[in-house]
Formats: structure tokens, C-alpha cells, sequence
């Protein structure tokens, strides 16, 4: 988990929303047809270079369409061990994935991989129900991040478990990765729990 609460970021059970402005972009292109654009032009060049880092072109200009895959999910709260989320490959976790405590500070902790091409505007988005009705919704911005071969790891801001007899008891959620184009990288629908105490580890 990383500076955004992916599971279930709420605070006091309030919604959270990003407002939904669609941004109209320039033709979508490759790498290496970045690369080559303006290549008299100094700035362009600069700001090329800190967009793609140490990108090698040759290796994956050629593709349109970035990949993002979610390598590992953590929940994160201070004074206990990281609970790490096995992510199933149909993206539905059997049984209830995880417990939580009551009135408990955490954060959500992931990495991912990016490849074949810069992936614009990653975001993060999950909606919890109890009981059939919602009770979180909630968009987090991620950024844009170009392909590179090591992992990027992102933690959500820290968030606090409600507390109390109704806010105790059995969760459903649904969370989603998705870019500028609504494009999904991972969708995973599963089941949590909120108890007096943490579940032993």
C-alpha cells in the first residue's frame, strides 16, 4: 500500500471524490516517435529526458498501449507487521481477505510495474458496501510514470478504520487501477472484516 488508501480509504465513513475532467490530448504516440519529435529543440529534449528517465527506446518504442502490472499489495499500520494481500490472477480473493481494527491508523502500500510505453494518468479508485449499501467511494490520483524496469512503489495517505458496533462486521469492496483512458489494469472484488482486535498473525 502507498501514500493512498486503496482497501477501504475512508475516513469517518465520508466520500471522496476526483472530479471527472476529461483532458484532450495530442495523437497518441510510441517511444521512439517521441523521441525523435523536436529534436532541435533544447527543451523539448530536457524535458524528454526527465520524462523518460533511462528508458531504452530501441527495447520498447515500438508499442502504443502501456502495460501496468500490480506487483504487491500491503496494508500498512504503524506497530505491526505489513499484512501482504496475495492478488489472485481472476482478481477475487476467496473468503474475507483481510481483517482490520477498529479505530486503526493504516495505509495501502503497492508496487507496480510499468512497460511499452508511459501510462498517463494511473488512478486508483474503490468503493466499499456494507450490508448492500454503500458506504465509500473514493478516486485517488496516482500520476503518470514512464516504463522502466524496476518497480515504482506507492503509498496512499493514511487513513483511520471506523470504530463502533455498527462499524464492526463483514465488508464487500471493489477496487480498480485505471488510466487517463479508463483503461483497467487490475479489478479485484473481495470481502474484509472490522474487529475489536487484528486478526494474529
Amino acid at each position: 500500500m502507498s501514500e493512498a488508501s486503496l482497501l477501504i480509504p475512508w475516513d469517518g465513513m465520508k466520500m471522496m471524490r476526483i472530479p471527472e475532467t476529461k483532458i484532450q490530448l495530442g495523437p497518441q504516440c510510441t517511444l521512439k516517435e517521441l523521441s525523435e519529435k523536436d529534436k532541435d529543440d533544447e527543451s523539448l529534449r530536457r524535458w524528454k529526458e526527465q520524462l523518460l528517465g533511462s528508458v531504452d527506446v530501441e527495447s520498447v518504442g515500438e508499442t502504443l498501449d502501456p502495460e501496468v502490472k500490480i506487483l504487491d499489495l500491503a496494508i500498512v499500520s504503524p506497530g505491526r507487521d505489513d499484512i501482504l494481500l496475495p492478488i489472485p490472477d481472476d482478481g477475487n480473493p476467496q473468503g474475507s481477505w483481510f481483517t482490520l481494527k477498529e479505530g486503526s491508523p493504516y495505509r495501502l502500500k503497492f508496487t507496480f510495474r510499468v512497460s511499452n510505453n508511459i501510462v498517463s494518468g494511473l488512478k486508483y479508485k474503490n468503493t466499499v458496501w456494507k450490508t448492500g449499501l454503500k458506504v465509500d467511494s473514493t478516486k485517488e490520483m496516482i500520476g503518470t510514470f514512464s516504463p522502466q524496469p524496476e518497480a515504482y512503489t506507492h503509498e496512499m495517505p493514511e487513513e483511520t478504520t471506523p470504530s463502533g458496533m455498527f462499524a464492526r462486521g463483514s465488508y464487500s469492496a471493489k477496487t480498480q487501477f485505471l488510466d487517463d483512458d479508463n483503461k483497467c489494469y487490475l479489478e479485484l472484488n473481495y470481502t474484509f472484516e472490522i474487529k475489536k482486535d487484528w486478526q494474529s498473525q
